[in-house]
């Protein structure tokens, strides 16, 4: 399985997250790259299934079995990415023509992450047609909505927590999340909780606004509450080593149905980065307390329970799985390597804690989500041999 004709392959088959949106089309959720990757199970003859997270959109999970039984004492290797990207709004590329050239490959998700993924399912092929003799099982998993919710991974957890899956009958020993990380070994990554913020008020003809109560003057306060919050409080809030100090941002503001209408309701969306380990839940309660204390009149302001939430990765207990990755890094490339921390999230949010968990992959996170999103040709090679030496290194 060629591995640039892979990620091309999946880069063709569109997989837009709505990213919360009502949205209709042939182009949003995971379905039709999820029927690629069962078809590509099939053909290498390998175990799988398909495990429904919420109407059309599937994880699929399969496995390559080593020389001796998870449950006899065998390792588990688990190899996981993501299946949707980004919606493709403002590109200046065709989003979904892989074009190959200048040692890049072009197109929605090249780097985020479907080159990751097409290493990894490539990488698996390669694998498949050798002995199992020395080699861990290793399963690849592939999750939905990790752009907005992070459902996927989640729902991944309760699979093997059920103990009764044929491709995944227990916890792994260790995980690999994709990400675009140039090759580098992120660690440590900081968490995230998102929720909205809402004002009511009463519409009237804006020639008459005294009839009214303006929802967008009512939200005026709460957001001069939050920029307080930002400058006096968020530096007061600790600073990891490696993913730096916690933030908070008004992303989106939505009020009002016409101009010549007074609003009756005011929306915000707050994106509030933590750090690694800190608790979502009580971040979230911090900041709807400042609010409320520092926002007057708060009897007309809504905090909406959490969109997102997400404790970030922690570097406590995959010092030993990194090393072993910078090993097989160092074996081919003095490019990578290097142990990080990153401010963005991830799925390993999902597993950090209760597995020994790494994310790595091609192409730098400069490129993803971009109007002209690309990875590294080279780097999927090079990506696809660390993890083939990190798969025969692993047992050792």
């Amino acid at each position: 399985m060629d591995i640039v004709q892979t990620v091309a392959e999946l880069v063709s088959i569109p997989s837009v997250n709505p990213m919360g949106r009502t949205t209709q089309g042939p182009e949003f959720l995971e379905g039709r790259v999820t029927d690629y990757l069962e078809l590509a199970a099939q053909r290498l003859k390998l175990p799988y299934v398909r495990q429904s997270i919420s109407p059309g959109r599937d994880n699929l999970v399969m496995v390559l079995k080593g020389e001796k039984d998870p449950l006899e004492g065998g390792q588990l290797l688990m190899w996981e990415a993501h299946q949707d990207t980004v919606p493709v709004e403002g590109m200046i590329i065709p989003p979904w023509t892989p074009e190959v050239r200048d040692n890049r490959l072009y197109g929605r998700g090249a780097c985020d992450i479907k080159g990751g993924l097409g290493v990894m399912l490539a990488t698996l092929a390669r694998l498949a047609a050798e002995p199992a003799s020395g080699r861990p099982t290793i399963v690849l998993a592939c999750t939905v909505n990790e752009e907005y919710g992070f459902t996927g991974a989640k729902g991944l957890v309760q699979l093997w927590n059920r103990g009764d899956s044929p491709v995944m009958p227990r916890k792994p020993d260790a995980i690999v999340v994709a990400e675009p990380t140039s090759l580098d070994i992120v660690v440590a990554h900081r968490g995230v909780v998102r929720w909205r913020i809402k004002t009511g008020g009463r519409a009237a003809h804006s020639s008459l606004p005294e009839q009214g109560d303006n929802a967008i003057y009512r939200m005026a306060p709460v957001l001069l509450a939050l920029k307080r919050y930002q400058h006096d409080v968020v530096p007061t809030l600790g600073k990891h080593p490696l993913c730096g100090s916690p933030t908070i941002s008004v992303g989106t503001i939505r009020g009002g149905i016409s101009v010549n209408t007074v609003p009756d309701e005011c929306v915000i969306e707050i994106d509030r980065r933590l750090l690694p380990g800190d608790d979502p839940r009580a971040a979230y309660e911090h900041v709807v307390r400042w609010v409320d204390d520092h926002a007057y009149d708060p009897g007309v302001v809504l905090h909406e329970q959490p969109l997102m939430q997400s404790c970030g990765l922690a570097d406590k207990n995959n010092g030993k799985l990194a090393e072993r990755l910078a090993r097989s890094v160092r074996a081919l490339t003095p490019r990578g390597g290097k142990t990080i921390g990153v401010s963005y999230g991830t799925d390993a949010a999902a597993y950090g804690h209760l597995v020994p968990t790494v994310v790595f992959g091609p192409g730098s996170i400069d490129q993803a989500h971009t109007i002209d999103e690309w990875v590294p040709i080279d780097e999927l090679h090079l990506a696809g041999d660390i993890l083939y030496h990190l798969a025969k290194d692993f047992g050792a």
